[in-house]
């Protein structure tokens, strides 16, 4: 019997042992730089003559890997392998499909440091941020192989005479999963990971910006013991690749985490009905946030400012659920306006993989790099720049935390994601007052509160209208199960990775009734 289900615990970088096994996976990740890994389809290993590169951030002079380069010729065959395979594998006992969950959860486990080194290396996070990452991917694979065992079978009804009757849930044939770079193991585990416990088959197209991690992820599963057949992994180009697999008649669903951009244009072609398809395809889409924390007059404003700066500025902003907006009640607004630009000026930026636990890296790419900084040029002719600039390394797409005050509520920084570390700060006439500014855009992910008016805490529960609310704690950081994330409008389609009801989003119900 399995135990229950619980969080995988965070270390302590600043105690000796944690320390000290971090450097020595830098030192191992380091000596395996540069190798090139293949595509995989039909469960061999394929090679292309074109390739690419996966580049650091913080030095892209540095070839974190070499990867075989898709393209629609590989990607139909791939979708078709994949409805081959489905047929059998969708036949595989739950409870089997779900033991290869929870023996790579246990392989992530041993592997933790070295997975989050990878992380450091290609993505340029922290050393915590980028084991947390890895804790996700765990408890991903470990509560949805509990799920899956808990999901398969028949499922009760209520009797009627005569007769007897039953309900199950079965997969619903080839998935494609293309999830984001900025939480390449845990998203990209998560997502992948559910549509296969479930019986589907997969092509995973990785970001393009992460696909080394990505294919840590594939040996794993290799090694895990799942069927090398059943999970296609195909990085190549979103443009053309990707366009390929979302409008593929054989493709029966879509999971996608990334851009609102890139996740409207692929739930509008996934509505089309192409020749020879049987269904209409479904999308999990998750397309991020302009999120926020609201601070009204009774506050503990020293919480606030930690509270503010760790979401704001951890991973460099590059998260959906990342404060980049501070809504704070014009009574405290000053007090903690100072607060956190003196805590934001003490934050460490270097080379997560050469200085020692810094606190932020680079942003992920040169184009990032570009964006952000023209936000930052906007944002300062939207309102008072507190903070900005500093010393950072000579080489690599760095941005010190930026924080720029006195922004209206309807203003581009206010209004628009930028994926970085800009935080804006608006003040409010009132709790009424904030509470709208919080919901003055389109997105609906992450909010936090903090106050100490239970009325007002109340109220929030029902009119802060985002997915994963927050009462006097950072708006980041939600915890598999825990907390189950996904958010409203146009932050997706409501789906809660993480949560009890996730696993069916992958799943179809089949009523049988035998009248004796």
């Amino acid at each position: 019997m399995l135990p229950p289900f619980s969080p995988e615990p965070y270390v302590d970088f600043n105690q000796d042992e944690p320390r000290r096994k971090m450097l020595a996976a830098l030192e191992q990740v380091k000596a395996e730089l540069g190798k090139t890994y293949p595509i995989w389809i039909d469960g061999e290993p394929v090679t292309t003559g074109e390739t690419f590169d996966s580049t650091s951030p913080a030095d892209p002079d540095r070839v974190i890997g070499t990867m075989a380069k898709a393209n629609t010729d590989l990607a139909e065959k791939a979708v078709r392998s994949a409805a081959e395979t489905f047929k059998t594998w969708s036949r595989v006992d739950p409870d089997a499909r779900a033991r290869i969950l929870i023996k790579g959860a246990n392989i992530m486990k041993r592997r933790v440091y070295e997975l989050a080194a990878w992380q450091c290396y290609e993505e340029s996070k922290s050393w915590l941020e980028a084991y947390a990452d890895v804790c996700e991917a765990i408890d991903f694979l470990d509560f949805y192989g509990r799920e899956m065992m808990r999901l398969k079978g028949a499922h009760p009804v209520t009797p009627f005479a005569g007769e007897e009757n039953e309900l199950r849930y079965m997969p619903l044939g080839v998935g494609v999963v293309i999830p984001p770079w900025n939480f390449p193991l845990a998203i990209c585990a998560g997502m992948t990971t559910a549509a296969l416990v479930t019986g589907n088959t997969v092509v995973l197209k990785p970001a393009s910006t992460a696909p080394v991690v990505a294919a840590k992820l594939v040996e794993i599963l290799h090694e895990a013991g799942l069927p090398k057949n059943v999970l296609n992994f195909l990085p190549g180009p979103g443009g053309s690749v990707g366009d390929a697999l979302v409008c593929h008649p054989l493709t029966r669903f879509v999971s996608f985490t990334g851009s609102r951009e890139v996740g409207t244009g692929i739930f509008e072609k996934a509505a089309k009905v192409h020749p020879g398809q049987l269904w209409l395809k479904r999308t999990v889409l998750e397309m991020g946030g302009k999120d926020c924390i609201v601070v009204d007059e009774t506050a503990d404003v020293e919480a606030a400012a930690e509270g503010a700066v760790a979401a704001a500025f951890g991973f460099q902003g590059q998260k959906c659920s990342a404060c980049s907006r501070l809504i704070a009640h014009a009574d405290v607004y000053d007090e903690l306006l100072d607060r956190i630009v003196a805590r934001s000026r003490e934050l460490t930026i270097g080379d997560t993989v050469c200085a020692d636990n810094v606190f932020m890296g680079a942003v992920i790419d040169k184009s990032a790099f570009g964006k952000i900084s023209e936000y930052i040029k906007i944002g300062g002719g939207e309102g008072r720049t507190v903070l900005s600039g500093g010393k950072v390394p000579d080489k690599g797409y760095f941005i010190p935390p930026t924080i720029i005050a006195d922004i209206a509520p309807n203003a581009r920084i206010a209004q628009e994601e930028i994926f970085g570390p800009v935080l804006a700060v608006i003040k409010a006439k009132s709790f009424d007052d904030g509470l709208d500014i919080a919901n003055g855009t389109e997105y609906g992910l992450t909010g936090a509160l903090y106050s100490n008016d239970r009325l007002r805490l109340e109220r929030a529960r029902h009119d802060f209208h985002v997915g994963n609310l927050y009462f006097n704690r950072k708006c980041t950081g939600a915890l598999v199960d825990v907390q189950p994330f996904g958010g409203f409008n146009m932050s997706g389609t409501d789906s809660k990775a993480g949560g009890r009801d996730y696993l069916q989003l992958f799943l179809q119900g089949k009523s049988v009734t035998e009248r004796w």
